[in-house]
């Protein structure tokens, strides 16, 4: 299966690429703008990969898709949350399978309304949001609360090593809800919250705690509808130096007088300074899912979920529901058309190896 990875030399996107290229069954394209990096990337990634230079703003991407003969396109030239679905669409017209990380919102959430038409009639199959959430997420939440009567809350956090490579597509994604409001669905109603206010303390099993805020996140408005009767939902983020983090509430207060109006433009700098902070922090980070319900028999329960990544790969989890999805189209295990989101895709069973390959530790509690 000819796979073009866009923004494969990127933070996500290089990552993808190095875990595709030895797969059986996948003739590996690097694409994105600048060929020498893509180049160089394919030639690093070796078992025949090739290169393509590709602008997703293309007038002309379906064309050149087309002249590529893929058959599954990955998008991984983020930040989604300023993005349309030009992207997905020209892939559809291709011919073309379509994955992509995305974790914007509407982008994510409004996914399967949009395309699964489009995608329908090419007979091919869109997942959006293959990513740490909602595709990681929510096998986690699947395998916590296999065989309970009922969800009452999901309460999930990530936890970044400060040391980790950081993407300036990444921290404007972050940056462009910092201070916004965001519907949260919180006691069986919608209420409204700022991004990135308000810092509590989380705890974690093998990570030390950490102040975190609310993220604007899918999961948010996805999980309510998939998981019947849950009364609450959230995410938080806790990056590990507290003055990083008590420095992006100080800036979602600013927004929120108006002072700041487009944090995002600030990225490269903030970016920059975050790397400035390295020696405060460490390589280690990680993510918690805690839930409550009643089990099988009616009887209150809860449970949670931990993984710590050391050594800088907490990027790598990102990445891992892009490369098992696509080795899945490419062993002709995933054929159901149309476009979906990537809730409920994949089980938490079928992340575990690509765990235990970045020496990642998972622990489960009562």
């Amino acid at each position: 299966m000819k796979t073009v990875v866009l923004g494969g030399y990127g933070n996500f996107g290089a990552r993808i690429c190095r875990a595709l290229a030895p797969g059986p069954g996948i003739e590996l394209i690097v694409a994105g703008r600048d060929l020498n990096k893509a180049s160089a990337l394919a030639s690093a990634c070796g078992h025949g990969a090739a290169a393509a230079r590709i602008d997703i703003h293309d007038p002309h991407l379906t064309q050149a898709l087309r002249a590529l003969g893929a058959e599954l396109v990955i998008h991984t030239a983020g930040p989604f949350q300023q993005q349309d679905y030009s992207t997905a669409l020209a892939t559809a017209a291709a011919g073309a399978h379509y994955i992509d990380l995305a974790d914007g919102r509407r982008f994510v959430c409004d996914f399967p309304a949009a395309l699964d038409q489009v995608f329908r009639q090419q007979q091919r199959i869109a997942i959006t949001g293959a990513s740490s959430v909602p595709a990681m997420s929510s096998a986690v939440v699947d395998h916590l609360t296999a065989g309970w009567r009922a969800i009452t809350s999901i309460d999930m956090c990530i936890a970044p090593a400060q040391t980790a490579p950081r993407g300036v597509a990444t921290m404007a994604a972050v940056l462009s809800y910092c201070g916004a409001p965001i519907q949260v669905w919180q006691d069986g109603r919608w209420v409204t919250q700022l991004g990135w206010a308000a810092p509590r303390t989380v705890a974690y099993a093998r990570l030390r705690p950490r102040l975190a805020s609310l993220c604007d996140i899918p999961d948010l408005e996805l999980f309510p509808a998939h998981y019947a009767g849950v009364k609450s939902v959230m995410f938080r983020a806790a990056l590990e130096v507290g003055i990083s983090q008590r420095g992006m509430a100080a800036l979602a207060g600013l927004r929120r007088m108006g002072l700041v109006p487009h944090p995002e433009r600030l990225a490269t700098l903030l970016n920059r300074a975050a790397d400035g902070l390295n020696f405060l922090g460490s390589s280690l980070g990680g993510m918690v899912v805690r839930v409550h319900g009643l089990d099988t028999g009616g009887a209150p329960v809860q449970r949670a979920w931990h993984i710590a990544a050391d050594h800088d790969h907490g990027p790598e989890i990102p990445c891992m529901a892009a490369v098992l999805l696509a080795r899945r189209l490419a062993a002709g295990t995933l054929d159901q058309i149309g476009a979906y989101t990537s809730v409920g895709q994949l089980s938490l069973a079928e992340f575990e190896p690509e765990f235990a390959k970045w020496g990642m530790v998972t622990d489960r509690g009562e």
